[in-house]
């Protein structure tokens, strides 16, 4: 990711030596489908720091940095500790990988990135995306895509994931040279797709309208939390100026002046706790934009669905145009207006010979039609029983991970009106002592 015209980079394990046995254990573990990277591996994103070098243009820029470190998991249950390896990785990889996932994987609800840029934001949040806190929380959101993709049943067997956090040097050629790019499918195929597909199944076109609503529901509950922020913030803060004037208050009282002095400085400090608040709430609406990104990931299976089902749809149309014309010419009977039926009439009919080299070329075209069809229907089955598999399991982590974030943030606020509330209690004591 650019920052500023710049890229992030991250640190993932040190390929300059020979992989140890365990690493080759690893390796060979990922041929096997299903098998969870993360019972092998353990994965992590360290750090992060900023850097100034020269871009592609040799032009100076600075960007960040992401230490990755990785380690095999059966050196932690044998009681060893080695040091973890790392390697370093920009951003843009990280992009490159999911790319490269999406492609190959159009079937599967593909983990997203942390976001580019600071979105939803209160106005004492930077949305500077070289500001401490932004990076801070941008490396956790990377932490969380490498162990989303490493804990996916199909995705963490992929030999190029695997090869992203192992291979510090041709990770990119590697990738590149599977060809991903041009298997991509353009915009504008897949919006007419979407508009020209006739037998949509139901239940994709459900579940994209979901995608829809739950991205929608989503970017509203991030608004209103960003204004009760700016909100909270405030009153937060105005307590600070409670502290202040009974601090100047306790300057001209003698038996008062104790107790005004003592419940100040409770005041000061729920006034300097607010930072703390915010910064944690932050973490949770970060768990809310992950699955605003989801919801995006949701509608793109659902979008090749509808190609894949469009382009079902054009070979069998075309198949069925083919095996008229082969009964037009057979039968020497037009059923439809065309431009063949004109020129027939204005400059006669064909004649044996042309007929029949005309059938024995339809025939062909007949032959490799029936064979793409029959291609393209395996295909969207094969499609539409992979994608729903990964589409249920993506709703059980869903609902799970929306619960737990919705019930640990309603935890949150109880614990922060209750330390409102003792503030308050605090003061009274202090008031009472007076």
């Amino acid at each position: 990711m650019a920052d500023s015209g710049s890229e992030d980079i991250a640190v993932i394990g040190n390929t300059d030596l020979t992989p140890s046995e365990s690493e080759n254990n690893v390796k060979n573990a990922m041929v096997e489908k299903g098998t969870s990277l993360l019972k092998k591996m353990e994965i992590s994103v360290a750090e992060a720091e900023k850097r100034t070098g020269k871009n592609a243009v040799n032009m100076q820029e600075t960007y960040t940095v992401y230490l990755i470190e990785t380690r095999p998991v059966d050196a932690a249950s044998e009681g060893t500790n080695p040091v973890p390896d790392s390697l370093w990785r920009r951003y843009s990889e990280f992009e490159l990988l999911r790319n490269y996932l999406l492609v190959t994987y159009p079937f599967l609800v593909v983990p997203p990135l942390p976001e580019k840029r600071a979105e939803f934001v209160w106005h004492k949040l930077s949305a500077d995306n070289m500001d401490p806190d932004f990076v801070e929380r941008r490396r956790v959101g990377l932490e969380n895509f490498l162990l989303r993709v490493a804990s996916h049943p199909d995705l963490s067997s992929d030999k190029i994931f695997y090869s992203f956090l192992t291979e510090e040097n041709g990770w990119k050629e590697t990738v590149f040279e599977t060809g991903f790019q041009a298997k991509a499918d353009s915009r504008l195929k897949a919006l007419n797709a979407t508009f020209r597909v006739k037998n949509p199944d139901k239940r994709f076109a459900e579940m994209k309208h979901y995608g829809d609503e739950l991205q929608s529901v989503i970017s509203q509950l991030l608004r209103v939390r960003a204004r009760a922020a700016d909100r909270l913030y405030g009153v937060y803060k105005v307590h600070g100026n409670y502290g202040r004037v009974f601090s100047e208050w306790s300057a001209i009282e003698k038996e008062m002046g104790d107790g005004l002095q003592s419940a100040g400085h409770h005041m000061d400090a729920y006034a300097a706790s607010v930072d703390d608040i915010l910064e944690e709430e932050e973490h949770y609406a970060d768990q809310l934009k992950e699955y605003l990104f989801y919801a995006d990931a949701l509608r793109a299976v659902c979008r090749k669905h509808e190609l894949t089902q469009y382009e079902l749809e054009m070979a069998a149309q075309d198949l069925t145009s083919k095996k008229q014309q082969r009964e037009e010419l057979a039968t020497g009977t037009i059923r439809t207006f065309s431009l063949k039926g004109v020129t027939s009439k204005l400059f006669g009919q064909e004649t044996p010979e042309q007929r029949e080299a005309k059938l024995k070329m339809l025939e062909t075209q007949i032959e490799e039609g029936e064979e793409l069809v029959k291609e393209r229907n395996a295909e969207c089955e094969e499609f539409v029983k992979s994608a729903w598999v990964d589409i249920e399991r993506f709703k059980e982590q869903k609902d799970h991970d929306l619960r737990e974030a919705l019930i640990s943030y309603a935890i949150m606020q109880i614990s922060m009106c209750k330390k409102g509330i003792q503030v308050w209690n605090n003061a009274k004591e202090c008031f009472s002592k007076m």
